[in-house]
Parts: structure tokens; C-alpha cells; sequence
């Protein structure tokens, strides 16, 4: 799951390092439940204020508030979702990690004409950093590797 700097090889090291490993992978999954929920507030308990992204297009989003209108607008028409990560690969260095997972996303909305169903795989590469609150994502890029099913459901 992780690099062990050489420097965590003292107990207490080693249990702050499996400790921050854990609580970065429960940041990914927080932010499936965040947005499987629709609770688009949950978010801030994800991103920094200031973080970026690139969620599937080539364009940078800065800032929380610009990152939250853009999965909303992508999520909210939906009746449904199922966000799933896994394999994750977790570095720490300080206050500073970086994150790396698998996603696949099963999306559901009733449409004039196909299938309900869209699926969306691929990965999550985070770098992430420690706050007062916990660890928050500095910066994460979505690379759809593949997808499924109806596009309809995910447009207009």
C-alpha cells in the first residue's frame, strides 16, 4: 500500500506512517460517499480551499468551490450513483502524500431512449497534504481509462 521511508523504521514512526496511509485512503473514500450522497458541502472535508483539479478533461479547475460545480453539475440530475475505489498506493513524507487509486463509477438516470447505465472506469492521482483538520487534497486528476454503457445518462 505504501513507501516506508527509511526513516519510519522506529514503532512510533511506523505507526504515525500507517496511521496517515489510513486516514488518506479514508479521504478517497469519503469522497465517493460524498458524492453517491449528493452532500456536496462533505466536499470541503475532502479538497483544500485552494486545491485543483482535473476531473476527465483537460481543464483545471482551482479552487473548492469550482471543483464542487463541476461534479455537481455532472451528478446531480443522476438518480443514482455508485462510486467504488480500490488498490490504492499511498505516500507520506511528512506533511506532504501523494495517492493513487482505481475508480469505477456506475451511473443511473432514467432516459427517453437506451440503457440507464453508464460506467465510467479509471484512476485517482492525488498529492495530498496534512491540515489542522486532517489530510485534504491538494491537487487530483481523474484519467477515465474506459467507459460503458449509455452516455445519455450523464448529459443534460
Amino acid at each position: 500500500m505504501s513507501t516506508t521511508p527509511e526513516s519510519a523504521t522506529h514503532p512510533s514512526s511506523l505507526l504515525r506512517l500507517l496511521l496517515d496511509e489510513r486516514d488518506i485512503v479514508a479521504v478517497a473514500t469519503r469522497y465517493c460517499r460524498v458524492l453517491d450522497t449528493k452532500q456536496w458541502d462533505g466536499l470541503a472535508e475532502v479538497f483544500l480551499p485552494d486545491a485543483t483539479a482535473q476531473l476527465g478533461n483537460p481543464t483545471e479547475l482551482a479552487g473548492l468551490d469550482a471543483i464542487t460545480d463541476r461534479i455537481r453539475a455532472a451528478l446531480e440530475n443522476l438518480d443514482d450513483s455508485q462510486h467504488l475505489v480500490g488498490n490504492h498506493e499511498v505516500t507520506v513524507d511528512g506533511d506532504a502524500g501523494t495517492h493513487r487509486c482505481y475508480l469505477q463509477a456506475q451511473h443511473i438516470r432514467r432516459v427517453p431512449d437506451g440503457s440507464p447505465n453508464y460506467i465510467v472506469a479509471g484512476r485517482y492521482e492525488d498529492r495530498l497534504v496534512r491540515t489542522s483538520d486532517g489530510w485534504r487534497i491538494a491537487h487530483r486528476t481523474l484519467t477515465v481509462m474506459w467507459t460503458e454503457g449509455n452516455v445519455a445518462v450523464v448529459r443534460g
